[in-house]
């Protein structure tokens, strides 16, 4: 209370200065004087003007009096919040049902096709292979496991060509499509076939079903046809989605150790840092994941994140991959200390009772181990072995197999060898085989829902699609008694869900011109938001950011900062809040100054929560009319009238007869009764058919003055438009469409301009925000590449209100859009205006000493004398005058925030640069290389012959594709603040001098009353370059607390050195773990834990034991008693 009182005084006297200032400014020799009646005339004749011309060609006068005539047979209802969410929600939740109930289908069909299938080693069997389906050979014959497949456009499933009685198999190109588990595979999911037909006939709304296998094929349904990439090559693994990995195994923490010691150099490296990067890729948000280098000493490859583990969201798995890219190989292996360190991390989290609390594991991935490591399993993890250990042997070389595979089977994990970089991704999916084991023993088919992603299951069949979805999945197990112990996972089903359909069950015409539903998940990401945006622009090309599925609901609702909303949806409570808002407009040029009402409740039997936000006011009410349908179809079918592209009056997309109508077609077959199947939202086809009939006047006004207009030599308007809270839209052209100056403008390619599922069009928006009877003016730009980015045209818009009972809703919203030129021709006009008593005009804004702009209440140019200016923010032209009437409190600056931006990522490289050292201590690194190039050179010559071409071969791919990736790695994620200008309404009028040094610039600003427009007056003759620009530029965050931290980091103790950026990597923000946990079983046969090898040693690997006998400060690269700060 005290806050906004000394704000309220603060304003009073701001006003009180600016009122009690000399009626004209007196200027200094030889500068001219700006008398203020004479600014107040040409702004109050600007504005009138300005008004009498909108106000005709937008025809507003009349929309409000039509409205008004119907105010008595209108009802004005409050809306119940709560009860909207809470119904909202249960839609959301039927419809979600259908999807699982489809999956469990599938499961059963799978199980059971399973249990009737005996293996066959010799099968041979031909199937529909997505990749040969339809293909012949020279001969004109279809090629093998490619007969005829009927494929037909589909409007269902994107307007692909499909099959929608056949589903078709698709498999990585690492994998024979001829293999006996992939044919038995095969033959055995054909039983599935008619279950996916049956789904579909059963729920329409279903999209694409499937059954990945654990062997690596992928069926789908319905059938397609699947393309290679450029380079023919077939990269979708099923086993590698995200749906797959959650469905097969419950959640994890992992601590991955990874051998740098100087063995490791090389090809050897290179598979390391490939298993490394597998391996994260096999991690979700629900698991938590830290990674530890070692060789004669440990050391976090993120320093930030000692001692703790981090969830394995996208962002912290990309932040991995770039660390783990830069890993250099020197010293000596010693991997006892970093076991002993990964279980001290694991031990404390358990207790803590943080991370998954389920699943514990270790991943080491080395190329031997030759030290005693028994006793820290002894000490940590027998005999409970609670902490599975993997074991991943890298290289050819088999001497430590027998040490590896002892690791792994005895704490009930599995070892594998891997060779080659193609062996990694079989390699790697091994251990998710053995986390499953629980799970298929007990058989308990957990249902799973992903996070929000962009399918890139069909990326490579020309089908990629940037709708954002979920997927519903279940692990399908086999049910044999003999294989019962071993748990075997024979795959995964799954069903997609776009997020787009499930949001189109908050219909947005119940939540007001600003208000909006939105979804997230357990971990608190955004499933669905209007403010999410996933895509960014690289050059020409739309691309989904690295980050785009981790956006947390914090960084979009970030005015929540005690991120009370942001806990209670995750705790799946049902609730209501409110907050004072911010809202970004226009791309964040300008800002709403809404308080919002948020309601929330969960979705159940998933792990996410809807919230909907209403905004106070207006945003609270709902209006309802009521007309005959006779009289409402009458008026509905008029040319000008469209309905919201997005918006569902009808369910068109299920029946295949329904899908060639267009929403507006629908709707007329649902009221003539010419299809009674048709299912409409009775409600939102009320509420259009009333507003048709009070808009269906406007039609007859804007022809009236179209044919006016045309006898008129001057061209004053291209349009006029309006539109209802019924997304209904109705336009009518001035001029013929040839000569519009914005073509796009009300159609589906200008988003802002339009109706859409997620927003009110940016015309409708400001408007509901402005005075009564007040238009609001913008500024917009010609398309083409004639004159790119020039503003040529201008609209103007006003809301329509109506009032009952006391209660206010907004009805509509009408405007005009005129060209620039006509704008400026009206101003330069009025400016000619004086008072009679001054008989002729002593000054003009044409005048040479004087710069007059118009700007609207953001500070945005539209008029000035110089048309380079046009369009541009005032500071970027004149830094001195928009920093004085930021003082005077004229105008305001926010600071806003985004979340989602992405920046260029800073130029640094690592510096090869060492300081000076003495000649001992380069002696001593001279020496220590040596002796480890003699060692790592006799132990790679036994195998050199027999691999050398393949690791050439191999490392060469490896550099090629990073150095393709890095360089095209322009733009990554962060966090950037932005300022936003907006004038404060009760300042009217201001007028001041500007001390420029040797002059004084004098200026005087008047508000144009009915709009959102300011007049300035400026002496042009002052020179004021020597301000500095005030600047509407987004800066990158910088989580820093002081440079001078980073300048004498090597002084200062480290407990002072945090950053406020590792406080933000390292916070572990509230989530809600899954319910379900499947860690061990007691029948669980532990004994199967990984692959043969060979026992063969040569003479160089004998060498090894050797090589602990050298002293150990050589390999390390100092004596005892030389410090690093010696060195």
């Amino acid at each position: 209370m005290s806050c906004c009182l000394w704000l309220s005084l603060r304003e009073t006297a701001v006003i009180l200065c600016l009122l009690l200032s000399s009626t004209s400014l007196s200027p200094t020799s030889g500068q001219a004087e700006i008398p203020l009646e004479t600014v107040k005339l040409w702004a109050d004749t600007f504005g009138g003007n300005l008004y009498d011309i909108v106000t005709k060609y937008s025809g507003s006068l009349l929309l409000q009096k039509k409205y008004k005539d119907v105010e008595p047979s209108l009802k004005i209802q409050e809306v119940d919040g709560l009860e909207l969410v809470r119904k909202f929600s249960e839609d959301m939740e039927s419809m979600l049902r259908r999807k699982v109930e489809a999956v469990k289908n599938l499961v059963e069909a799978a199980e059971e096709a399973d249990l009737n299938h005996e293996f066959n080693e010799s099968l041979v069997f031909d199937y529909y292979n997505s990749v040969l389906i339809n293909e012949r050979d020279a001969s004109g014959k279809y090629v093998e496991l490619g007969a005829e497949f009927v494929l037909q456009s589909n409007a269902h499933f994107s307007n692909l060509m499909v099959n929608t009685s056949l589903s078709s198999v698709q498999l990585p190109t690492n994998v024979y499509n001829k293999d006996p588990d992939i044919l038995n595979g095969v033959y055995m999911s054909e039983a599935l076939n008619p279950v996916f037909v049956e789904n579909f006939q059963r729920d329409p709304t279903l999209t694409w079903q499937y059954f990945g296998s654990s062997t690596g094929f992928f069926r789908i349904y319905p059938g397609i046809k699947w393309t290679p990439d450029e380079n023919g090559v077939i990269a979708f693994d099923c086993r590698n989605r995200g749906w797959y990995i959650q469905a097969a195994t419950s959640p994890k923490d992992v601590v991955i150790l990874v051998d740098t010691s100087g063995s490791m150099k090389g090809l050897r490296m290179t598979i390391a840092k490939h298993t490394i990067s597998t391996i994260l890729d096999t991690l979700g948000e629900n698991d938590f994941v830290n990674i530890i280098a070692y060789n004669d000493y440990i050391h976090y490859i993120e320093p930030c994140f000692k001692g703790i583990l981090v969830q394995a969201d996208r962002d912290n798995r990309e932040h991995f991959k770039q660390l783990v890219d830069e890993l250099m190989v020197k010293g000596v292996g010693v991997v006892a200390q970093a076991l002993r360190e990964a279980f001290q991390i694991l031990k404390q989290f358990q207790e803590a009772r943080q991370g998954s609390l389920c699943n514990q594991a270790i991943m080491l991935i080395t190329d031997g181990a030759v030290e005693d490591y028994e006793p820290v399993f002894e000490e940590y993890n027998w005999p409970d072995r609670k902490v599975r250990v993997f074991t991943y042997l890298i290289g050819r070389e088999v001497t430590f197999a027998d040490r590896m595979k002892w690791i792994a089977c005895n704490n009930k994990g599995y070892y594998t060898q891997i060779s080659t970089l193609a062996d990694a991704q079989e390699n790697v999916m091994e251990y998710l085989h053995v986390l499953s084991r629980p799970m298929v023993i007990n058989h308990d088919h957990d249902i799973i829902w992903t996070e929000a992603y962009m399918d890139s299951k069909l990326s490579t069949s020309q089908a990629q699609s940037l709708m954002l979805l979920t997927t519903v999945a279940m692990p399908v197990f086999s049910k044999k008694n003999e294989t019962r112990s071993h748990g075997i996972l024979l795959g995964v089903v799954g069903s997609d869900v776009a997020l787009r359909e499930l949001m189109k069950l908050a219909p947005r015409y119940k939540l007001g011109v600003h208000g909006y539903a939105f979804l997230n998940t357990n971990n608190g990401y955004i499933l669905a938001h209007p403010d999410l945006r996933p895509l960014y622009r690289e050059e020409k090309k739309l691309k989904p950011k690295p980050n785009y599925n981790s956006v947390d609901l914090s960084e979009v609702e970030w005015e929540d900062q005690a991120e009370i909303l942001r806990t209670a949806m995750i705790n799946g409570e049902t609730g209501s809040l409110s907050m004072d808002v911010k809202v970004p407009l226009d791309n964040g040029k300008r800002v709403l100054f809404l308080t919002n009402d948020y309601f929330f409740t969960d979705i159940s039997d998933t792990p996410f929560s809807l919230g909907v936000a209403l905004s106070r006011g207006h945003g609270e009410y709902i209006l309802l009319g009521n007309t005959s349908v006779e009289e409402g179809l009458h008026d509905l079918l008029h040319p000008d009238l469209t309905l919201a592209h997005d918006w569902i009056y009808c369910i068109t997309d299920i029946d295949p007869d329904h899908r060639k109508l267009s929403q507006l077609e629908a709707m007329v077959h649902f009221l003539t009764g010419e299809d009674p199947d048709l299912e409409c939202d009775k409600e939102l086809v009320r509420e259009v058919l009333f507003d048709a009939v009070v808009t269906a006047p406007m039609e007859a006004y804007w022809t009236a003055l179209a044919l006016n207009n045309s006898e008129e030599s001057e061209h004053v308007a291209d349009m006029a438009f309006l539109g209802t809270r019924a997304g209904l839209l109705r336009s009518s052209l001035f001029v013929g469409s040839e000569k519009i100056s914005n073509k796009k403008f009300l159609t589906p390619e200008d988003q802002a301009s339009v109706f859409t599922m997620d927003h009110f069009p940016l015309w409708y928006r400001q408007a509901a925000e402005q005075p009564a009877g007040s238009f609001v003016f913008n500024l917009r730009s010609a398309e083409g590449p004639e004159s790119p980015n020039e503003p040529v045209v201008v609209t103007a818009s006003t809301a329509v209100a109506v009032t009952v009972d006391k209660k206010t809703a907004i009805a509509a919203a009408v405007g005009v859009q005129m060209r620039l030129d006509f704008l400026q021709h009206t101003f330069w006009t009025a400016t000619r205006q004086c008072s009679p008593a001054d008989g002729l005009c002593p000054e003009s804004c044409q005048d040479s000493d004087l710069d007059c702009f118009i700007i609207d209440n953001n500070g945005f140019i539209l008029i000035s004398e110089r048309s380079q200016e046009m369009g541009r923010f005032l500071g970027e032209v004149d830094g001195a005058l928009m920093t004085e009437l930021l003082s005077m409190g004229v105008f305001n600056q926010v600071t806003m925030y985004d979340y989602q931006a992405m920046c260029k990522p800073p130029n640094h490289h690592h510096s090869t640069a060492r300081p000076l050292v003495s000649p001992i201590s380069a002696l001593l690194t001279v020496t220590r290389w040596l002796v480890n190039e003699l060692l790592l050179f006799l132990l790679e010559w036994s195998t050199w012959a027999s691999w050398h071409v393949d690791r050439g071969a191999e490392a060469k791919a490896v550099f090629h594709h990073s150095h393709k990736h890095k360089k095209q790695e322009v733009l990554q994620p962060c966090d950037t603040e932005y300022p936003v200008f907006v004038h404060q309404k009760a300042i009217q009028e201001a007028n001041g001098i500007i001390s420029c040094g040797s002059c004084q610039k004098i200026f005087v600003m008047q508000r144009i009353p009915n709009s959102n427009l300011l007049l300035l007056v400026t002496d042009s003759t002052c020179d004021c370059s020597s301000f500095p620009l005030v600047l509407q530029e987004a800066t990158e965050v910088k989580y820093i607390l002081s440079i001078l931290q980073d300048v004498f980091a090597l002084t200062v103790h480290p407990a002072h050195n945090a950053s406020i950026k590792c406080d933000r990597m390292r916070s572990q923000k509230l989530r809600r773990r899954p319910d379900s946990c499947h860690a061990f079983h007691p029948e669980e046969n532990a004994q199967d834990c990984g692959g043969t090898w060979e026992t063969s040693a040569s003479l160089p690997l004998l060498l090894l034991p050797c090589a602990r006998l050298l002293p150990c400060w050589l390999l390390r690269g100092h004596p005892p008693g030389l410090t690093s700060a010696d060195r």
